[in-house]
């Protein structure tokens, strides 16, 4: 097949797409990929076509109010001369990018989704995605939940209508369904099983299991000595002030504990006696050798740490962090820390209490042993190609 892919160029949407691309061309496929410009190196190493994307502002600010849409109509239009050149058979988008799927429509390209994350749509009676809120137990938490329901619909009604204005723009026709980023051909929705709520799945909907990614980077040896060895693995994008390595290095400095930390290039930050501080490092080569990840809850740091085998504590610092911390909660993985309580003592209590856990530890070695035994990205790969070959 020809395969292009198109995603939004933040690291927690590029990743997956790359994971994607990778397995693709390994298969014997070819792809093509727009993304932003910083990861053609990437793209072109794992010998992928790369476009860059136009890099248009995805949501509007006060400086710079914009109408819903209107930039991805925009590019749009100036991704179609590629998917003219590039002639793929299917298209997949990230759910965050409709310009990709847009164009792929214009040219008369069949379009997947790829979800590199927890699925968003919740059924009634679930709270809702995002706020950090756990399913919940009884038909009176239930019902309570349902009173959201109508405010939900209505943005999810307003999110359609803005949307078809797009699409008539383009000359295409308008959607009659939500979520209008979800292709009701093949979604994919790119995390464990096991962190997906119990719910029915819609026939076009797949959990293909974690598409996990990430630039060269060295393993890093935890610090001499005895004592369980703590990850400390920071959102940059979501907590720039580092407040919570800064936290935990502090909280953690007299504890019986060995500790890793990546400070994302800054080397400004001192190292306590029992830990080492790095720019960079390598996640798939060093969690394996940890006992637990402090994190702040992006999709793509929690699931390497659980493909690691590792439990976590996860301090939610914005996005889909809070929901992501819900689900650890609720599937028994880890401890969950407000951020709110992200202090040097918070983190400390934390920590001791996800490293007594050894539920914990054992269920987070089940997704591990999971994760080796189902790999996401020939999961996806198959569903594609079984997608391509019911079309044909």
């Amino acid at each position: 097949m020809r395969v292009f892919l198109g995603a939004f160029g933040d690291p927690g949407h590029a990743f997956p797409m790359l994971a994607l691309g990778e397995a693709l061309v390994a298969a014997g496929h070819e792809v093509g990929i727009q993304t932003w410009r910083r990861w053609e190196p990437s793209a072109v190493a794992g010998g992928m076509t790369f476009a860059a994307a136009p890099e248009y502002q995805v949501f509007p600010t006060r400086e710079r109010p914009l109408k819903p849409y209107a930039a991805a109509v925009r590019a749009a239009s100036e991704t179609v001369p590629f998917v003219v050149s590039f002639a793929p058979d299917i298209a997949v988008s990230d759910i965050l990018t409709p310009a990709p799927a847009l164009a792929a429509e214009l040219c008369g390209v069949p379009v997947a989704t790829l979800v590199p994350h927890l699925h968003p749509w919740v059924p009634p009676g679930f709270p809702p995605f995002s706020i950090g809120a756990r399913l919940p137990r009884t038909r009176v938490g239930s019902r309570l939940w349902r009173l959201t329901d109508g405010l939900v619909a209505r943005g999810l009604q307003q999110g359609r209508r803005e949307f078809n204005e797009s699409r008539a723009r383009l000359g295409l026709a308008p959607l009659d369904w939500v979520h209008t980023g979800l292709s009701r051909e093949l979604t994919m929705i790119a995390t464990f099983p096991q962190l997906e709520y119990p719910r029915d799945w819609e026939p076009w909907l797949r959990v293909v299991g974690p598409l996990m990614w990430e630039p060269p980077g060295p393993a890093v040896s935890p610090p001499e000595g005895e004592g369980p060895v703590v990850l400390i693995a920071p959102s940059t994008a979501q907590d720039p002030k580092r407040r919570l390595l800064q936290a935990a290095l502090e909280g953690l400095a007299d504890e019986p504990v060995r500790v890793l930390a990546s400070t994302n290039g800054d080397a400004s930050l001192p190292a306590p006696a029992n830990a080492r501080l790095v720019p960079w490092m390598s996640y798939a080569k060093t969690m394996p050798q940890c006992d637990l990840v402090v994190c702040s809850g992006g999709h793509g740091t929690l699931v390497r740490a659980l493909a690691s085998g590792c439990p976590v504590v996860l301090c939610p610092a914005g996005g889909d962090m809070a929901e992501n911390g819900a689900r650890i909660d609720w599937a028994g993985l880890g401890v969950r820390l407000p951020l709110r309580f992200c202090t040097p003592a918070g983190v400390r209590l934390a920590v001791r209490r996800a490293l007594a856990r050894r539920g914990a530890r054992r269920r987070a070695g089940a997704l591990a042993a999971w994760a080796a035994s189902h790999p996401g990205p020939a999961r996806a790969v198959a569903e594609l190609e079984s997608w391509a070959n019911r079309r044909a």
